[in-house]
């Protein structure tokens, strides 16, 4: 048997993701479920979490910083700055460069990404008082 701290971090993901599905619940909570993964485990790790969401009906709420990711994969997101909720609603509702600006404080342009048609923050820059 593999101690759990000698898998990498994709491996890891998904022990702490089937230890949750074993336990036979209807929601997963997940804060940076992708941190420290590359690109690749990213993927593996939100794919499967779509498939446990799309399938077998589990909810999964979590926070993702990388707001590309979150439109791509989520059907609801919610902006927060401070604590409170600057805007919550579908990815296309939540993901503008209005909501952009009022939560980080960045000037952004937001474009589709050509593979999935979702919304996508193309390029952004700090905004300066």
């Amino acid at each position: 048997m593999t101690p759990i701290d000698s898998l990498s971090g994709g491996q890891r993901q998904r022990v702490w993701i089937a230890m949750a599905l074993a336990q036979q619940t209807e929601l997963i909570l997940l804060d940076e479920p992708t941190t420290y993964l590359d690109m690749a485990y990213q993927l593996e790790v939100l794919e499967l979490l779509e498939s446990l969401n799309k399938e077998q009906g589990c909810t999964i709420v979590m926070v993702l910083h990388d707001l590309n990711l979150a439109a791509r994969f989520a059907d609801y997101m919610i902006a927060v700055r401070n604590g409170a909720i600057i805007r919550q609603g579908s990815p296309e509702e939540v993901m503008t460069a209005e909501v952009l600006r009022k939560t980080f404080a960045i000037d952004a342009e937001i474009g589709r990404d050509v593979k999935t048609g979702k919304a996508a923050c193309i390029s952004y820059s700090l905004i300066k008082d």
